[in-house]
């Protein structure tokens, strides 16, 4: 397989990169201390046409693949891991699949926009109770006429109290297990019943807003039912496949972006005569730092590029998002150990890379479920 980047997804990461250490970069510190969503950042993404990287041109988007999406997703996390986060969940959870399931009408009426950056997408599939085991929740969607009624509640929801609309995954017959999920297009601002009750203060990544949002009776026509009636756990499933390969790429710009900092830190300090990047101990876990990072890239391009060739890539991303999420924790760790006492300070990007990196482990299937899926993968 060739990893050698086409000139154009070159163009593409090398623009988005500009603008990230022009844009992002030096405000990135100050949005997670303010708790403060970037919305004019997502409005510059949007001049630069990559809010819809995925998605057909025909819709709004750029035309481009997986792995170019996949690009911009580590370049935006490589200096704000919330930008980047905020970012995944709109494309990859709340965008592709009105692409990949929707009607004509519905890509016209909801997919533009999101692909256009007019708003933000989320997704809303975690319950309160449901944990690792998605499939079991108790919100509802039932007919009354020719609508569906919705009643529940819905929690760490990325970009909810931000997004003009929300895709929503409830149970439409109780009785069919995972045949009996669907998914339903909520508009927040219109739709009566939705509110965010709650927008979560967390260790890290709190410049992306994660909510809690309740459905209380909101009614929605029949156009709203995204795919058919039952589809939504084979929905879920293909969305997530995906979706791991953008947290994968998010995870690799965390580590790149906290291995930079490291070796320009181990170059510049001294201490007894030397830069410590001389010492064997510091030497060796900047090494150790760069080996992690390229493991993860090439894992995550590998995802990409299968996922582009139309093949079953549920392996792949499991193993990308697992490894990478993983290789980002440890890196930003050792960063801020190879900084020391400045690598817990506020002044310095490691700790955020270090807070940032660990809801990757946790996001879109712990690292847990990873390990299941993929040894379901491998038959075992």
């Amino acid at each position: 397989m060739d990893f050698s980047l086409p000139d154009e997804h070159r163009m593409i990461r090398d623009t988005v990169r500009e603008f990230c250490e022009a844009e992002i970069e030096p405000i990135a510190q100050e949005i997670e201390d303010e708790h403060r969503f970037p919305a004019e950042i997502f409005d510059q993404l949007a001049d630069l046409d990559v809010m819809g990287v995925p998605v057909s041109e025909e819709y709004g988007g750029l035309g481009g693949d997986q792995l170019m999406y996949s690009l911009v997703a580590e370049e935006l996390g490589r200096v704000s891991g919330s930008v980047g986060l905020s970012y995944a969940a709109h494309v990859s959870l709340a965008t592709k699949p009105i692409e990949l399931f929707g009607t004509d009408a519905q890509k016209e009426r909801w997919l533009r926009p999101l692909a256009e950056g007019e708003h933000l997408g989320a997704w809303a599939l975690t319950e309160p109770g449901s944990g690792s085991d998605a499939s079991d929740m108790d919100t509802t969607a039932e007919r009354d006429g020719d609508e569906w009624v919705l009643n529940g509640t819905k929690q760490f929801i990325t970009n909810a109290n931000v997004a003009g609309s929300v895709l929503v995954k409830a149970v439409t017959d109780s009785e069919a297990g995972y045949d009996g999920i669907s998914t339903f297009i909520v508009d927040p601002e219109e739709d009566d019943g939705f509110e965010v009750t709650t927008v979560w203060d967390k260790m890290g990544l709190n410049a992306s807003p994660t909510c809690e949002i309740r459905l209380d009776d909101v009614r929605l026509s029949e156009d709203r039912l995204l795919g058919e009636m039952g589809e939504g756990w084979d929905q879920t499933k293909k969305t997530l496949d995906g979706g791991r390969i953008s947290i994968a790429a998010l995870s690799t710009g965390l580590a790149q972006g906290a291995f930079e900092a490291a070796k320009a830190y181990s170059t510049e300090r001294e201490q007894f005569g030397h830069p410590i990047s001389e010492f064997d101990a510091i030497r060796n876990k900047v090494v150790s730092m760069d080996r992690k990072v390229e493991r993860a890239r090439l894992l995550t391009r590998k995802a990409a590029w299968t996922y582009d060739q139309g093949e079953r890539v549920s392996h792949e991303s499991a193993l990308a998002k697992l490894d990478a999420s993983e290789a980002a924790r440890e890196v930003a760790e050792d960063a801020v150990q190879v900084l020391g006492g400045y690598g817990y300070t506020e002044d310095f990007a490691p700790q955020r890379f270090l807070r940032d990196a660990k809801l990757m482990e946790i996001g879109e299937g712990t690292s847990e479920i990873q390990h299941l899926v993929i040894g379901r993968e491998l038959g075992l």
